[in-house]
């Protein structure tokens, strides 16, 4: 790069929150422990309150059958329910959470 030079990305807010996914799809294994081809993602974003969420469960079952998230879990309804499961994404620590499907539909009811 040349000197007395500033080179700038600018983006708006689709192209923030397709970033942050997009980094965390591609660090999961990293950041979370699963391998992405082994699990489905959801996630949300709360602008105003500056929040993001991102969850990953399990594709399929022993048996090959596919594991859907239960309807009564709604990622949208988490973001506003669950406390912060770690104070920096970038943490050495373990960053994430783990809950049972039927402690979040007890969560959220």
């Amino acid at each position: 790069m040349k000197e007395n030079t500033l080179r700038v990305v600018k983006i708006d807010k689709e192209a923030i929150l397709e970033f942050i996914y997009e980094n965390f799809i591609a660090n999961q294994e990293e950041l979370l422990g699963v391998r992405s081809s082994e699990v489905t993602n959801d996630f949300a974003i709360d602008w105003e309150k500056g929040e993001f969420i991102f969850t990953a469960h399990k594709q399929e079952g022993v048996d090959g059958s596919f594991i859907e998230l239960p309807k009564e879990i709604e990622i949208r309804k988490l973001l506003n329910n669950l406390r912060n499961t770690t104070d920096s994404a970038l943490s050495t620590g373990r960053i994430y959470k783990d809950y049972t499907f039927e402690e979040l539909e007890k969560l959220l009811n």
